[in-house]
């Protein structure tokens, strides 16, 4: 196992963070924090912070296991990987809570996709500083 990049890590739930602001706000205005509480604003996105850079390590530790050597010769297991885990794991954890919760399919969509570009673009971080 090769050593795990921790300046990607860093920086790619800081970009998945960027991405949650601008989805929730200007893009979709979906007049909603990332996570709603009862608690302020910049708690919430401590928490939503503190999630992804759990999952951004989770994915640094998996392309350290893949190793350098294979990711230069593979570089879409980049993508295939975090888009993987994202379609595999989370949007169908996000849609059934939607599912439960009886929001419009329009909500969940723009959700789910949400936490697919969020980690889409946490592979492009690992990609370009891989």
């Amino acid at each position: 196992m090769g050593p795990v990049n921790w300046l990607a890590v860093v920086l790619a739930a800081a970009l998945a963070v960027a991405i949650g602001i601008v989805w929730h706000g200007p893009l979709f205005r979906t007049g909603r924090q990332l996570l709603p509480g009862h608690s302020q604003r910049a708690g919430n996105y401590a928490v939503v912070a503190m999630v992804f850079l759990i999952s951004a390590a989770m994915l640094g530790h998996m392309f350290a296991r893949i190793g350098a050597e294979t990711l230069a010769v593979k570089p879409w297991l980049y993508f295939m990987q975090t888009g993987g885990v994202a379609v595999a794991f989370v949007v169908p954890a996000v849609w059934l809570t939607h599912v439960r919760g009886r929001s419009e399919p329009a909500r969940r969509m723009v959700d789910c996709l949400f936490w697919l570009v969020a980690y889409l673009a946490m592979g492009l971080v690992f990609w370009l500083l891989g």
